[in-house]
């Protein structure tokens, strides 16, 4: 599946989520799946615990962070030099 199949599974609607992205069809925040997977979560176990998503649907909201993250910058401290 190529990135623009799996971003077309990501919705910003403003009347739903407060206009948050969003996995299409679902009210779950792309965010949420990031903040997820960065716990350390795995893919499994998101799809055990929310059994109405795809694995397509995580890749999704993974492209969804990496195309954002070439649009905004984030404050991240410097490392000091030893």
């Amino acid at each position: 599946m190529n990135r623009q199949d799996l971003l077309s599974r990501i919705s910003i609607n403003p009347h739903i989520c407060f206009g948050k992205p969003c996995i299409k069809g679902h009210r779950i925040w792309v965010s949420l799946i990031l903040d997820f997977l960065a716990s350390g979560m795995s893919i499994p176990e998101l799809l055990e615990d929310y059994p109405q998503l795809e694995a397509q649907d995580i890749y999704a909201c993974i492209a969804y962070g990496a195309e954002m993250s070439r649009e905004r910058y984030v404050d991240i401290p410097m490392e000091k030099l030893m």
